[in-house]
């Protein structure tokens, strides 16, 4: 377990190391592409955001929503991933959302660090920010 401190510079400066986003970015991609055809299908993105449980828990406490409501939200997220709708999401695709989601991210944390405990396994991209962050401090 890692306690690191970020805030917005963390992850805009993670997100602007075109190397180290573009690397993350691409491990990301890899991994869900369960199939390995190059592409993200609406079912291979729903279990990516479902394993993340970002939509059905609201701080930690489980939000009830039918499987309708469920299945339209993934859906309005994928259509957001898949700019060209061609019913895939390309790697282009997901780096550039993805890149926006970090952005925003970045926004919203603003100059005010916050403290969170990491699992050192987590190879999340606010996880690689702090390693990056941590790496040039070290590096100093």
């Amino acid at each position: 377990m890692a306690v690191v401190i970020i805030d917005g510079s963390t992850v805009r400066d993670f997100v602007n190391n075109e190397e180290a986003f573009t690397k993350a970015i691409d491990k990301g991609f890899t991994d869900l592409d369960l199939n390995n055809d190059g592409v993200l299908s609406r079912s291979e993105l729903r279990k990516a955001f479902e394993s993340l449980r970002l939509i059905e828990s609201h701080f930690g406490v489980d939000v009830a929503a039918t499987p309708e409501e469920l299945t339209n939200l993934y859906d309005s997220i994928f259509e957001k991933f898949d700019c060209d709708h061609n019913g895939t999401v390309d790697r282009e695709e997901f780096g550039n959302e993805m890149r926006k989601i970090m952005l925003a991210i970045a926004d919203g944390l603003g100059t005010s660090p916050i403290q969170m405990a990491l699992d050192d396994s987590d190879q999340s991209l606010i996880k690689q920010a702090a390693d990056l962050e941590a790496s040039k401090l070290h590096a100093a």
